[in-house]
């Protein structure tokens, strides 16, 4: 019963320590399938937050679909007349969020009047977290060692969540 009663103790600061992991603090590469019949509203909604210095990379067809960068006008009319940038070649394009603002994207095959067209809005990457008092230098080198070895510990806790049930 010891033995027990101490793996599901492990186990819980373990997910204790893994819930202390703090915000994303590194710029993140989003994959985007671009492509006709999509509501990218949604797809927004899911994807968000998105932060100053992350990358978007489209995927697409070569030769049916492009990446116009707009302004807002240009978005809500579907109008890449102005555009900011096209690219239109190979299959993919990666394009760096390095402002804070909104950033407007569409495609100008037609598919735009579709939805296929995206407004993302970016924001500074939060701080990261203050380091802990000495008093908590234990949790510290807990969630830190969480931190560097979180795919791990998801599988190690998983195996004792199922070696638990077993017993």
């Amino acid at each position: 019963m010891m033995g027990r009663t101490s793996l599901a103790a492990a186990a819980l600061l373990v997910v204790a320590a893994c819930a202390a992991l703090p915000a994303r603090t590194a710029a993140n590469k989003i994959s985007i399938n671009w492509k006709p019949n999509t509501n990218y509203t949604d797809w927004v909604k899911q994807h968000s937050p998105f932060y100053k210095d992350d990358w978007l990379v489209f995927y697409y067809t070569a030769g049916q679909a492009d990446v116009v960068l707009v302004d807002e006008t240009g978005y809500n009319k579907c109008d890449a007349s102005n555009a900011i940038y096209n690219y239109s070649k190979g299959r993919n394009f990666a394009f760096q969020l390095n402002e804070t603002k909104t950033y407007y994207f569409i495609c100008s095959y037609g598919y735009c009047f579709g939805g296929m067209r995206l407004a993302i809005k970016t924001e500074k990457l939060p701080p990261p977290s203050a380091p802990p008092s000495a008093s908590h230098k234990s949790a510290a080198v807990a969630a830190a060692f969480a931190r560097s070895h979180a795919g791990v510990i998801y599988a190690a806790v998983a195996v004792l969540a199922a070696l638990l049930r077993m017993v």
